[in-house]
């Protein structure tokens, strides 16, 4: 049990550590709404992994390639639309005020941004997937040690992730404005990415 836990926490802290769309959300929803309505964001692969882990385990490595591609272009869309929603508020927003009470990060909207993304799909298909299912043949407690040990740390990475960006919002406005307008960017850099990806697949 202790080596399916101790797999968990190696590969939960490795995907949080990784720079990936999601920090890049993580930023522009804590530059904007501040550390304490953003902490429950970190949770959304909770929301969104599920269906994924289900999809992935009842076909293992065998998911379409189209059914990716598809993920691709929409998750691109989407984070087009993510990265329009910061620009917006980085052109009103003003840095040197504390967020409105009323601003909360949503956290199903940080959930479908994960699930559009086809990096959950191959991660649980060709590395996570085989190792929940391998524990889980062993026993219940060996695979649920896995998933513990994973999200245990994938969700302390985020949070992480969270009370840092919340530390550089304190410092100069002008410090906030220009990660705020970088976190937009590289959303729209990671859409971009997908687009091609898809195209790629497309081609080939």
């Amino acid at each position: 049990m202790w080596l399916y836990l101790s797999q968990g926490l190696l590969l939960g802290g490795t995907a949080a550590a990784q720079p990936g769309p999601f920090q890049a959300y993580l930023l522009a929803q804590t530059l904007q709404n501040g550390w304490q309505r953003t902490l429950w964001a970190a949770f959304a692969p909770l929301i969104s992994d599920g269906p994924i882990i289900f999809l992935v385990l009842l076909v293992l490595t065998q998911v379409p390639a189209g059914f990716l591609t598809g993920l691709q272009v929409a998750g691109g869309f989407f984070l087009i639309y993510l990265a329009y929603k910061v620009f917006v508020a980085f052109r009103t927003a003003d840095f040197s005020q504390p967020p409105p009470p009323s601003a909360r990060t949503n956290i199903f909207e940080a959930a479908m941004m994960n699930a559009l993304s086809p990096g959950p799909y191959i991660f649980w298909a060709t590395i996570a997937g085989p190792i929940l299912l391998s524990g889980w043949r062993q026993s219940a407690g060996h695979g649920m040690s896995f998933l513990l040990g994973f999200y245990g740390t994938l969700i302390g990475g985020f949070m992480a992730f969270i009370a840092l960006f919340a530390a550089a919002r304190r410092l100069d406005p002008t410090i906030s404005r220009l990660l705020t307008i970088f976190s937009a960017v590289a959303m729209m850099g990671f859409a971009l990415f997908q687009f091609w990806q898809a195209g790629m697949s497309l081609a080939g």
